[in-house]
């Protein structure tokens, strides 16, 4: 995306970056994710356990932040003398001069328990460029109908999206499905209400809540296979959507996913995200590791930002490919480190790998060969791989 510049008013460059935020030029090309130090502007609360964060972005960065609705940032800071890092989609439409994430506490969180109790407006944390294929491929979106399904803090991503699509067509129409435990718990309630009002005829917005009785027994309870069969035929109506996004935990959206394909909707009009893969993200440790001469170990090579570089990697060691890159490249880029977020992506140019994980990559980039580096493992003598392609 090209980030208009700073002349003229402000409706007419946020319409230019609203114009440009679906169904227009990828922000692919600009280059490898970079943290840069930005500034916390406000801190709203959503619910009792989730936040609104949003970061000023000055004047000579904005090419890097530029984004599409529905990408993400990772955020990096030092906690207890310990880097963390954490991965939280933006849940505005492209906006010039900031960026907003929304943060849930999760239990036992340390990085999301810390942001709640500490992170004020004035501080400043690193946060890298965005990133992101959760973004819409309908380059017309005149007549267009994209669905949504979100769980949680899913509804981040899915807000964006739904926001920047409506804007940019006056014909095109979205349907969500959000589902929470209780009313208490519904993150951007008011924000989602106010869109409603907005484009009333255009958004079609459905609260399911798990352990609160609604007026309709389809929107109350937990959605299973069934209750899911039963809303997309009453209130969805699958054959008029052209684009679908899911975002939330794994169980959820295979379930989605899973019933969608059975279905007969094309996979490749399925997008989905994960907010959890059942694993808490960490961050990745990088220790010291002697190889030693009569070990076997597996050559592992690198190319990041045009340089090439090599390291050992003892067999025994059982690394990913991220945790020996990272010993002769600490700027290797990655985020959660758990195979959701995709910071970590790369091509497999030599060799071979078993991937533990992939919550990221879509067939059509497995069968390209790209891998994350992250959960990938060396299973031949010697593997390449380029960051940069």
């Amino acid at each position: 995306m090209t980030v208009p510049p700073s002349t003229g008013t402000a409706d007419a460059v946020a319409d230019a970056f609203l114009r440009s935020a679906v169904g227009g030029p990828s922000v692919a090309g600009r280059g490898r994710a970079r943290f840069h130090p930005l500034t916390v502007v406000e801190v709203r609360p959503l619910t009792a356990d989730a936040i609104e964060v949003t970061f000023a972005v000055p004047d000579q960065l904005q090419g890097d932040y530029g984004y599409l609705p529905g990408q993400y940032v990772a955020l990096r800071t030092t906690l207890d003398g310990q880097e963390t890092r954490r991965s939280y989609s933006l849940c505005r439409p492209p906006t010039p001069g900031s960026l907003s994430i929304a943060i849930k506490r999760d239990r036992g969180g340390r990085f999301s328990t810390w942001a709640q109790t500490e992170l004020h407006p004035g501080d400043t944390l690193e946060v890298m460029s965005p990133q992101g294929t959760f973004t819409s491929a309908l380059a017309d979106l005149d007549g267009a109908h994209i669905a949504g399904i979100a769980a949680g803090s899913g509804i981040t991503p899915v807000m964006a999206l739904a926001s920047a699509v409506l804007a940019r067509s006056d014909t095109s129409r979205v349907t969500l499905v959000y589902t929470n435990r209780s009313s208490a718990d519904v993150m951007f309630l008011e924000d989602l209400a106010d869109l409603k009002d907005r484009y009333p005829t255009r958004l079609a917005l459905h609260h399911v809540l798990s352990r609160e009785q609604r007026s309709a027994p389809l929107l109350s309870g937990r959605i299973d296979a069934g209750k899911l069969r039963t809303i997309l035929d009453a209130l969805v109506l699958p054959e008029t959507i052209d684009e679908w996004f899911l975002c939330g935990p794994l169980e959820l959206v295979q379930l989605c996913r899973d019933t969608l394909a059975d279905i007969g909707v094309d996979r490749s009009h399925v997008r989905y995200e994960l907010f959890t893969s059942g694993d808490d993200p960490r961050p990745h440790p990088v220790a010291p590791l002697a190889v030693r001469p009569d070990a076997p170990s597996v050559t592992v090579e690198i190319t990041l930002d045009g340089h090439s570089a090599t390291v050992q990697s003892p067999v025994d060691a059982h690394e990913s490919i991220l945790t020996a890159a990272l010993r002769v490249r600490p700027d290797a880029p990655f985020a959660c480190a758990g195979g959701v977020c995709g910071t970590c992506r790369a091509r497999l140019l030599t060799g071979s790998v078993h991937m533990t994980e992939n919550y990221a990559l879509e067939p059509d980039e497995l069968e390209r060969g790209y891998i994350l580096t992250c959960q990938s493992h060396p299973t031949s003598d010697r593997v390449a791989v380029d960051y940069d392609v």
